[in-house]
């Protein structure tokens, strides 16, 4: 299952840092950042999070970026549209 985040991470350092605090959180997962254009405001300027595994608890994964300050939506049809 390969499920999508858009989040506000803006630099790679910041993006490294989160994803070696979700890897020692969630080992079994795979995490990657796609750092995007931002000259819009989040949530259309963001960045892409990816995470693939078997079972996934999104909401779990969603409050562990919450709690380091991180801006995340589940992408969704509607953002995708949107942007298109």
């Amino acid at each position: 299952m390969v499920e999508v985040f858009i989040t506000n991470v803006k630099s790679e350092i910041l993006s490294i840092e989160i994803l070696q605090f979700l890897e020692k959180n969630y080992p079994q997962v795979e995490f990657n950042f796609d750092l995007e254009d931002f000259n819009k405001p989040y949530p259309y300027g963001h960045s892409i999070l990816r995470i693939e595994v078997k079972v996934i608890d999104i909401n779990s994964i969603a409050q562990q970026l919450k709690s380091k300050g991180i801006e995340c939506e589940l992408l969704g049809y509607e953002i995708y549209l949107y942007n298109h």
